[in-house]
């Protein structure tokens, strides 16, 4: 589509250009988050370098990284920068600290770096501990984006990424709709803020996470984009028919923001993706699937016109994949650690085209699948020993936060108690790491430990030291 300039038409043909249209545009090829949890990840140039050669089209950072900026001077590559969670509740108290964040932190490297999006705070309104931060969302996000006009640069949009349970109701997808304690104090006015300024509602939505938690009613191929109409759904209250599993999840967020009178207000995609790995109690996280959802992601994206989703047929939206590296440092199940496209030493985990135009006849093959069902076995979480750097403080620190928790946790490893090895410090971790986490697993406890904790189908229970299991 031509775009002929006149006043009349002025911003018309400036949001072409921006944001594409549904017959082609510059959302044609997938962005990746670039996280930087890891202590082995390659220099910041380096990896944009991989960025390029993945054929990504925008890349999303965690905070406004000097380094990571610097390298993406004078690359094609649209940017998504973020301002931490800590920093936005001053921000909107004070118009000056909102300016002096973005001199700070974004016009150094602007417009050498394509910086496209201004993205502030991270799921916020999912951190019930900072409740008391969330009515300065908002507020925050004006000032930033007041401080940007002040300064006459008019492309690059402010916004914020919230995850799915920001809905409390959310299947149907026609009953989509927000949670009742952020409706009208925060959401309402963020959806009028993105209204007004033409910006993006910014959502985290994971298949995957959908469909482990009930894969005896969800399937596989719906949430991989390989379904027919035997895995199709039916929305009873739209007749709208859904073919796969991310679509639901994204009309459902539709359906929310009609209901507060803003249905109009424009989807991006802030993070999605599949596991490749992950721990031997979680379903479906292999190398096998994640290629299969990137892979079909990229590739609807690329069709002409845009597919859309039901609710929005031809809706072009941006879309950033999560993420670029396996970050060993991320906290939580084993999964939190192996959404990456690339392994530490810049190794693919999986061939994957992101513009989405590579046949899959021209891959390679994957490895099969093995943990597609739910596993049965006992598992037993040990100490791990292979994180870098790791000292006998630490391991000390991991196993008192252990035993501190719960009741009788750590008395097998008391003097005169069957598990009791002074000599061995790992062996009285791996007990307490395991009889912590057999307490607590089931209320979000974790087989982590900073990185000293892994996951074995292997008792470790020897003489009369018996270690519990599921």
């Amino acid at each position: 589509m031509l775009c002929f300039y006149s006043p009349r038409n002025a911003l018309f043909c400036f949001l072409l250009f921006f944001f594409g249209t549904a017959q082609g545009g510059s959302f044609a090829k997938l962005g990746v988050n670039y996280g930087t949890l890891g202590d082995d990840l390659p220099s910041a140039a380096r990896s944009i370098g991989f960025l390029q050669s993945l054929r990504a089209g925008a890349v999303k950072i965690y905070d406004a990284n000097p380094a990571i900026l610097r390298a993406l001077a004078g690359t094609r590559l649209r940017v998504s920068i973020m301002v931490p969670n800590q920093v936005f509740p001053s921000l909107a108290a004070n118009r000056s600290l909102a300016d002096a964040w973005l001199a700070a932190n974004l016009l150094p490297f602007y417009p050498q770096a394509r910086i496209r999006f201004l993205l502030v705070g991270n799921e916020v309104l999912s951190d019930y501990s900072v409740k008391s931060s969330w009515p300065s969302l908002v507020p925050a996000m004006a000032n930033l984006h007041r401080a940007l006009r002040a300064r006459s640069i008019r492309d690059v949009k402010v916004g914020t990424t919230l995850a799915m349970d920001s809905l409390k109701t959310s299947f149907p997808p026609s009953a989509g709709e927000f949670r009742d304690d952020i409706a009208g104090t925060v959401i309402r006015p963020l959806l009028r803020f993105a209204n007004r300024t033409r910006s993006f509602y910014f959502v985290d939505v994971y298949p995957y996470f959908a469909w482990a938690s009930s894969p005896s009613t969800v399937s596989l191929d719906y949430a991989l984009f390989r379904g027919n109409s035997a895995t199709n759904y039916l929305d009873p209250g739209t007749h709208l028919t859904y073919t796969n599993l991310l679509d639901q999840m994204l009309d459902s967020v539709v359906a929310a923001m009609a209901k507060l009178g803003f249905g109009g207000v424009r989807l991006a995609i802030a993070e999605t993706g599949w596991p490749n790995a992950g721990d031997l109690d979680q379903i479906g996280a292999n190398i096998y699937n994640a290629a299969t959802y990137n892979r079909n992601l990229a590739r609807r994206l690329s069709k002409r016109p845009a597919l859309g989703t039901p609710a929005r047929p031809g809706a072009v939206m941006p879309v950033f994949v999560f993420a670029l590296y396996n970050e060993n440092q991320k906290p939580g199940p084993g999964t939190e650690r192996h959404w990456g496209l690339l392994y530490p030493n810049a190794t693919r985990v999986y061939e994957v085209d992101l513009t989405g135009r590579r046949p899959d006849a021209s891959y390679g093959p994957l490895p099969a699948p093995e943990n597609n069902e739910p596993y049965k076995g006992k598992i037993w979480c040990v100490f791990g020993g292979g994180k870098k750097g790791a000292n006998a403080t630490e391991v000390g620190a991991a196993i008192a936060y252990a035993c501190g928790q719960g009741k009788g946790t750590c008395d097998a490893i008391q003097p005169g108690g069957p598990c009791y090895r002074p000599a061995s410090p790992t062996a009285h971790a791996s007990y307490a790491f395991n009889s912590y986490w057999q307490q607590f697993r089931r209320s979000g406890g974790t087989c982590y430990f900073n990185g000293l904790a892994v996951q074995t189908a292997q008792d470790p229970s020897h003489g009369s030291c018996k270690y519990p299991s599921n």
